[in-house]
């Protein structure tokens, strides 16, 4: 190779290591930009509302009078949604992406089915509130519920949590499964024991984006009939009489706190903008409470798989 060639080839590869190093700072800038953002967002609405935080602002229902006003109802009303979005999402598409990817046969069937869950995934959550208007308020008659804004949320973060699942299977390498046939294992077996345990975190990192997602969102639930006003709580799930149970909660009205914050920002009072700053804080915290419950969860269950 004459030096005249050599030359060339170094030119190449600076060229090309400047053009990467261009590409990493235009990443870097980009990726600070959304954070910085994000982080001046975020403390400029806990600087507004963290003063008006505080256990009255708890405790208290929806007033007229913002100093008067809470947030009770509903931050309950968003627990009690997201247990049923919960109670449904989470079997319901675990289950689906395991058939999807471990049962079902490859055909054109289930490449329909796997494009149609994908772009669903996309499909915007007001699409979700108008099928659940139609299918639980009037169709079932479950009436502008509880049960009716989970069962909605849990449609619109379904995709999600089969995406996630079936991603989190497809990573588990196949010398997995096929070590637990040799060890006379069945299908289920082989999926309960050994490729679950390795795929459960990766799972759960899909559930928490979904749930994330599904505890802010205010079109489908306005959709439905979700209250701006409500002053009362559900009855309580577990009562001091036989059978100590109660399912009557499924069937009461909600609010939520983002339909809260909506009511609070359209109003003109600067007290009541303090108000929905306040409740976002809060709706920030149920959010990183539910991640660290889950991460938790992972953490553990990842701490026990031996490889």
């Amino acid at each position: 190779m004459t030096s005249a060639n050599i030359h060339k080839i170094r030119n190449i590869i600076n060229r090309n290591k400047r053009a990467e190093f261009i590409f990493s700072i235009i990443g870097l800038l980009a990726m600070l930009i959304g954070i910085i953002a994000l982080m001046v967002l975020v403390v400029d609405l806990i600087s507004d509302g963290l003063p008006r935080l505080d256990w009255q602002f708890f405790t208290s229902f929806p007033s007229r009078k913002p100093q008067q006003a809470g947030i009770f109802s509903a931050w309950v009303g968003s627990i009690l949604v997201m247990l049923v979005t919960a109670a449904v999402a989470i079997p319901v598409g675990v289950a689906s992406g395991i058939y999807l990817e471990e049962y079902a046969k490859k055909n054109w069937l289930s490449d329909l089915i796997e494009i149609n869950v994908t772009n669903l995934a996309g499909v915007p959550s007001i699409i979700y509130g108008l099928l659940a208007l139609g299918l639980f308020v009037y169709g079932l008659k479950l009436g502008q519920s509880i049960v009716t804004a989970g069962l909605t949320l849990a449609l619109l973060v379904l995709p999600v949590v089969i995406v996630a699942t079936r991603e989190a299977l497809r990573a588990v390498p196949s010398s997995i499964r096929e070590a637990a046939y040799a060890c006379g294992a069945s299908k289920w077996q082989m999926i309960w024991d050994h490729v679950l345990r390795y795929s459960t975190g990766t799972i759960l990192t899909g559930i928490i984006v979904a749930l994330a997602r599904a505890i802010g969102e205010t079109a489908p639930l306005v959709t439905i009939g979700a209250l701006t006003f409500i002053a009362f709580l559900p009855d309580p799930p577990i009562q001091a009489q036989f059978p100590y149970i109660s399912f009557a909660w499924l069937l009461a009205p909600f609010t939520v706190l983002p339909i809260q914050m909506f009511d609070w920002v359209s109003r003109p009072q600067e007290e009541f903008q303090v108000n929905a700053a306040a409740a976002g804080v809060v709706l920030i915290g149920l959010t990183l409470v539910m991640n660290a419950v889950a991460i938790y969860f992972r953490y553990r269950l990842r701490k026990n798989i031996k490889w």
